[in-house]
């Protein structure tokens, strides 16, 4: 029971920025209104009091109700001024001016109401009923606020008015006070949920466009988000840069399928995925393109050290053993090279492509470069 009332009180850590901005947004307009509205309301009763009472400001009584009438004027003008002039501040700063208008109109209610009291203890509790539950219903906040803010609502109106209440007035009090407590917990409540929702839903989203990005069986990317990634880096690159396409083909892999089954085919993509992303970690993009052929882009790697890595890579896919049996796979790779920027894709794939079939051409098992010049 305590772990619940705990969690139902907390806002996750991982929403707690959402609530802020949602929290904002909601009571901005709330407080907008009911400002307008107590701007109208006080200027009728500071003109009822100075125009349309006999007495005016001569009795201390109508000093007192004109004090808190201006009071109230003047710290809804106060609010909206805040709000104009804090509007580019950090969500945090926004909020607090909220919180802070919201609790001192509630108390300004619970006093003017326990005045009435005073005065005529015939007079209703209609003005703080309205001001607790009005609260609860048109400003979100936290639960915490919401426990400070209500009982030091009741606490405060019940210590000034309590000689002037009977037992009933008090228990109706006191439940207005806890069903004003529970709407303003469970709307803070359902806030946190629809935003915690909302958090998976875009989680689930981000990584299903992940997933679309990948091939399914290597975990690399596929040809669309390859050639998306390489593009991009081509157009950001104004300056000379060294640039290399690799691309990978396993070498008569369809004898592999035959002699040992497909999961032994499917072994065989997924290590070589694996070898060759391992060459250059920090590469633009490594993707498998269709069936055994594997690409890398790659910025600013030496021709020696691509040529060093590849050669080595051909040596550890000849090594790929099923169930302790080795499969002789072989790999060829044509490499384009190019410092040229505002190249195209296209074009680095046409000659890595021409010269993956040079590889090809000359015995498998091997790397062929090419350089993308002005002529090309």
């Amino acid at each position: 029971m305590r772990n619940y009332l705990k969690s139902f009180l907390n806002i996750p850590p991982e929403i707690r920025h959402e609530f802020w901005q949602d929290t904002l947004q909601k009571n901005q307009l709330s407080l907008l209104v009911i400002c307008i509205m107590i701007l109208g309301m006080e200027l009728f009763n500071i003109a009822r009091v100075l125009f349309w009472s006999r007495s005016g400001l001569a009795t201390v009584n109508n000093r007192i109700y004109f004090s808190m009438y201006c009071i109230l004027l003047l710290a809804a003008v106060l609010y909206i001024l805040l709000q104009w002039l804090l509007r580019r501040s950090p969500v945090k700063i926004r909020w607090t001016v909220q919180y802070a208008t919201a609790l001192f109109a509630l108390l300004w209610h619970v006093c003017i109401n326990a005045y009435d009291l005073y005065r005529n203890p015939d007079g209703g509790t209609v003005i703080y009923v309205t001001a607790v539950l009005g609260l609860s219903v048109f400003i979100q906040m936290p639960s915490q606020y919401s426990l400070i803010s209500y009982i030091a609502a009741y606490l405060l109106f019940i210590g000034l008015s309590a000689s002037n209440l009977d037992t009933g007035s008090m228990i109706n009090l006191t439940f207005t006070a806890i069903v004003a407590l529970a709407v303003s917990l469970t709307r803070c409540r359902h806030a946190v949920v629809i935003l915690s929702q909302c958090r998976k839903i875009d989680q689930m989203n981000r990584q299903l466009q992940e997933l679309i990005k990948k091939d399914p069986l290597t975990g690399l990317l596929n040809i669309t988000a390859f050639r998306d990634r390489v593009e991009f880096y081509l157009a950001e690159t104004k300056e000379p840069t060294e640039t290399a396409l690799l691309i990978l083909d396993l070498d008569d892999f369809k004898a592999v399928n035959d002699h040992f089954g497909h999961p032994c085919g499917d072994y065989v993509l997924q290590m070589t995925a694996i070898k060759f992303q391992a060459m250059f970690p920090e590469a633009i993009g490594v993707s498998r393109i269709g069936g055994d052929e594997f690409m890398m882009a790659l910025s600013g790697v030496p021709a020696q050290v691509i040529e060093k890595a590849a050669l080595q890579l051909i040596q550890d896919i000849a090594l790929i053993n099923w169930h302790g049996q080795n499969l002789g796979a072989s790999c060829s790779l044509g490499v384009c090279r190019t410092n040229r920027p505002g190249v195209a894709y296209d074009s680095l794939y046409e000659i890595a492509d021409q010269a993956l079939y040079q590889a090809k051409t000359q015995g498998k098992g091997c790397c062929f470069f090419r350089e993308l010049t002005d002529s090309v």
